[in-house]
């Protein structure tokens, strides 16, 4: 599935009975496995003789074990119980060395095929594991249990939280997220989803919660990402960091600072322990449930592991499970694996009820939900490059339906125009509209190079300030006809010509009828043209419109498969942002792919 693959959705955290009830299959049966790799372990430990008081006889086995550093400080004390109170494994004590590294930094090193130097691995999720066993070349990587869990929720600091509502209001994942980030009255942040497990799982969230409410989820979806990427941490360790220092209105007020993040609430409830009440964070849990980080106990094979060292990872399992290391794990914020009600932790991290803190989690992120949020979220990051096409023919004059007497380019212009606002200032953008009759022989012309948004254009403006007075001063050519093919042509010249590389290059063509011009190249002409102007190294691609009910959708597909592109039919004009927005993260993602 390419270099960013992520899990399917038995792969991830707890929800529900039958959920749970597969994940204790899915442990059973990768636990006899290791054991039985280990060498007979699985009788060991049936009759006993792995036992939590067993003296130390032998020189004691040493254990490479690399984990989250959310988590990596809780284990760390429960090796070192073991090594106080000389817990053995078959007779010898154990040596458990924890190190702390970046769940994306390790499954990176695998994916580069770097030979492990540890034996067992602990991320914060479960996606990590899958991904280096669809990337991690010979690796064999074994899941033998759970250590914790920590549900991803929405942290808000004290004001954000009350002008939200915090507690009484609930938000579905789609709700709170625009509440928090699409107006820009409470600045959202997040670590970045490329990442996190916990950014991931929230966008993916949230996208998942947009397309239940159907309409132009997607797009929303599309938009609260391009402001995410303007306000993202570069990692977990980092993301506390962007949150006010102090409750002066200087720092409240200070645009460089968020005020909400996606956040776990393990790390809620260790940012509020060294903070005063006046500062902790509130959590607000999404109704449609919190999808969690389930921190799986991960055997890694190639690092080949004797079976001495086999039966301690085992026998460490064992001892990250007993009553002792729950109560250190609980101590910094972690709920017992496969749990779901943690009041005294929940209460810790500040979400307080009736927030949905112990309601069940939410289904795992299928792996093409995973991997449809991370490409949506790489052409967010990468910003798109758009040259936009408007057919301006007569016919755009004509009423649509319901609008209130509103023409189609009345509608397509205030579409645009909402469409443009989604997009960031380092995203380009320029226009053309197209018709005959418009600028002597031809049937196009250039209004508005294509250039960043954020650029200065004179007198204080800045090119998007120019795209939108261009967007509203359209109107329709009286007798104009559609003059498509040339139109086409022209411009995916140019915008082959000025490719701009790390972007994703497009032309967007809007036209609400046929090819009209008999004057122009013909449709065969046109393809052929285009397929030699193709270059799969630079790719732009034609996201053709067909707008309207006289529009050729055939037509349009057709031209846009020419360049690796794709042709979407719209009878309302008012729909023109979402499919503008979901064509260009459906681009994103299949070029993410390739």
């Amino acid at each position: 599935m390419g270099r960013h693959s992520l899990p399917d959705a038995a792969a991830t955290g707890s929800t529900g009975e039958g959920a749970a009830s597969a994940r204790r299959r899915t442990i059973a049966l990768a636990t006899a496995l290791v054991l039985t790799v280990a060498g007979g372990t699985a009788v060991a430990v049936q009759r006993g003789l792995l036992t939590f008081r067993h003296s130390c006889t032998a020189s004691a086995v040493r254990l490479d074990l690399v984990a989250s550093p959310d988590v990596a400080p809780a284990v760390e004390a429960v090796a070192d119980r073991a090594r106080q109170k000389k817990i053995a494994s078959d007779g010898s004590c154990m040596d458990v060395r924890v190190s702390a590294r970046d769940s994306y930094q390790v499954a990176a090193s695998f994916a580069a095929h770097a030979k492990p130097d540890f034996s067992v691995w602990i991320p914060d999720a479960s996606m990590w594991v899958d991904r280096v066993k669809d990337t991690g070349g010979s690796a064999t990587v074994v899941t033998a249990g759970h250590v914790a869990a920590s549900p991803v929720a929405l942290a808000a600091v004290p004001a954000a939280a009350k002008s939200l509502g915090w507690p009484a209001k609930t938000y579905t994942w789609a709700a709170v997220a625009e509440a928090a980030g699409q107006d820009g009255t409470v600045r959202l942040g997040s670590a970045d989803p490329a990442h996190s497990a916990c950014g991931l799982l929230a966008l993916s969230s949230v996208g998942k919660s947009a397309a239940s409410g159907g309409g132009d989820g997607a797009a929303r979806t599309a938009a609260l990402a391009k402001l995410l990427s303007q306000r993202v941490s570069d990692h977990d360790g980092q993301v506390v960091d962007t949150l006010p220092r102090d409750n002066s209105a200087a720092e409240s007020g200070n645009a460089r600072r968020n005020q909400t993040l996606f956040l776990s609430e393990q790390a809620a409830f260790a940012y509020n322990a060294s903070h005063g009440a006046d500062r902790r964070v509130r959590l607000f849990y999404p109704k449609d449930g919190a999808p969690q980080l389930d921190y799986p106990y991960t055997m890694i094979r190639e690092a080949g592991m004797r079976t001495n060292e086999s039966r301690a990872a085992m026998r460490f399992l064992t001892l990250l499970g007993d009553p002792g290391s729950v109560r250190v794990l609980a101590a910094q914020g972690f709920r017992p694996p496969g749990e779901s009600l943690a009041a005294p932790v929940a209460s810790a991290a500040v979400g307080s009820s009736p927030q949905p803190y112990a309601g069940a989690t939410a289904e795992p992120p299928s792996a093409q939900e995973l991997q449809d949020a991370l490409g949506m979220w790489t052409i967010t990051v990468q910003s798109a490059r758009l040259t936009t096409v408007v057919d301006v023919s007569g016919s755009m004059a004509a009423i649509v339906p319901g609008s209130g007497g509103r023409s189609r380019m009345e509608v397509t212009r205030a579409s645009l125009l909402r469409a443009l606002a989604r997009f960031t200032p380092d995203d380009e953008m320029g226009l053309w509209d197209s018709s005959t009759r418009l600028d002597g022989s031809r049937a196009y012309r250039e209004l508005v190079p294509t250039a960043r948004l954020g650029d200065p254009a004179g007198a204080g403006r800045t090119q998007r300030d120019r795209l939108s007075d261009a967007f509203a001063a359209l109107r329709p050519v009286p007798g104009g006809a559609t003059g498509l093919f040339d139109t086409t042509l022209a411009a995916y010249q140019e915008a082959t010509r000025t490719y701009a590389s790390g972007k994703v290059n497009a032309v967007v063509l809007l036209t609400d009828g046929a090819h009209e011009d008999p004057g122009s190249i013909s449709r065969a002409d046109l393809v052929a043209r285009l397929e030699k102007l193709t270059d799969p190294s630079k790719p732009v691609p034609l996201i053709v419109i067909a707008v309207g009910p006289d529009a050729d959708r055939e037509e349009a597909r057709q031209i846009a498969r020419a360049t690796g592109g794709a042709g979407y039919q719209v009878n309302d004009p008012a729909g023109l942002q979402a499919v503008i927005l979901g064509a260009i993260m459906g681009l994103g993602r299949a070029q993410h792919r390739g």
